[in-house]
């Protein structure tokens, strides 16, 4: 099912996108319009109520799970009522209780989400690659989280045009260049 969900994004990111990023007033030629369009046509990264999609605006750990849910295709409305994270808000339980139980993500501790904390350029790419089929196995960790995932995710191309430190809270832009990198 992964297989198919990528391969359906990559063929849509090569299609002519009605539609184009450069259509929000706040993306100029510096953002990564072509990141911003794909995931525009496919649904998983939308623009605001305002006609504008923010890129500038940071990212936090929900709304990275919302990201990938839609990314996977995953039935979040089953995982609604599963979730394990108590700061995970309603409208997010499922998305991230499906990134939980398909292995996709993880919590700082067994309760504990960490919702409204900003997504690190690490974590994102964490969440991507064990999508793609990376980080299986903790010894898969073994260097330690950050330094296993940057090695990792640098050998695959991941962290391409992302241009940010590992540590700093991921932009709306940023993000929607690491998804295009992962697909």
């Amino acid at each position: 099912a992964l297989s198919l969900t990528l391969a359906s994004v990559m063929l849509l990111g090569m299609m002519v996108v009605g539609a184009s990023a450069k259509g929000y007033p706040d993306v100029d030629d510096n953002d990564n319009v072509e990141a911003i369009e794909v995931l525009q046509a496919v649904q998983v990264m939308r623009g605001d109520e305002n006609g504008n999609f923010d890129p500038d605006r940071n990212v936090t750990r929900v709304e990275m799970a919302v990201v990938m849910a839609l990314l996977l295709n995953l039935d979040y409305q089953y995982y609604e009522a599963t979730c394990p994270f108590t700061d995970v808000p309603t409208w997010a339980r499922g998305y991230v209780g499906a990134c939980y139980a398909n292995g996709v993500t993880s919590g700082y501790s067994a309760n504990t989400y960490g919702s409204n904390d900003g997504i690190t350029p690490v974590q994102a790419a964490s969440m991507m690659m064990r999508a793609l089929g990376y980080f299986k196995y903790s010894q898969d960790y073994a260097d330690g989280f950050e330094v296993s995932t940057v090695r990792q995710g640098t050998q695959v191309g991941i962290f391409e045009g992302v241009g940010s430190s590992a540590t700093a809270s991921m932009t709306r832009n940023q993000v929607a260049r690491m998804a295009l990198n992962a697909l």
